[in-house]
């Protein structure tokens, strides 16, 4: 369904500039800011869960709506990811934003800055313990490593 809207919003955009309805650059930066969401996302839903056999994409832990990106100038841009964990209880959430951190700031080819949240309503914070994954050195390498080269 998100699809679907994000395909319509871009083709009545293009359709608005074409007729002339619109000027070509308020036409042409939803589709940027669109592409470079997608960029992110691909990057992201490769990263491996701590725990599981699988990706973040496939444990819905991310997805193409989780990501929002935000000109801030010509080129800077700010990127927003709100991921869900599988549980609410989940003890490696701060892991998975730190893995999230990390792969972006290796391999986003602009300039950006990040915000990382979960979700609101998803995660019951109130145990969270902010522990500092350092303790597992080889975690974060294996999480990430699908698609460094």
């Amino acid at each position: 369904m998100e699809r679907l809207s994000g395909l319509l919003s871009r083709t009545l955009n293009r359709v608005l500039w074409l007729s002339g309805l619109s000027e070509p650059g308020t036409a042409r930066r939803p589709g940027i800011m669109e592409e470079k969401a997608l960029e992110v996302y691909d990057l992201i839903r490769t990263i491996r869960d701590p725990e599981k056999p699988n990706t973040l994409e496939e444990l819905e832990v991310v997805t193409e709506s989780c990501v929002e990106v935000q000109e801030i100038n010509e080129e800077d841009y700010l990127v927003i990811i709100r991921f869900t964990p599988t549980v609410p209880h989940c003890s490696l959430a701060t892991l998975i934003g730190l893995c999230l951190r990390v792969k972006l700031q290796r391999c986003l080819p602009f300039k950006h800055k990040l915000e990382i949240y979960i979700s609101e309503g998803t995660h019951s914070t109130e145990e969270d313990s902010f522990w500092v994954p350092t303790t597992f050195p080889g975690v974060i390498p294996f999480c990430i490593s699908k698609g460094l080269g």
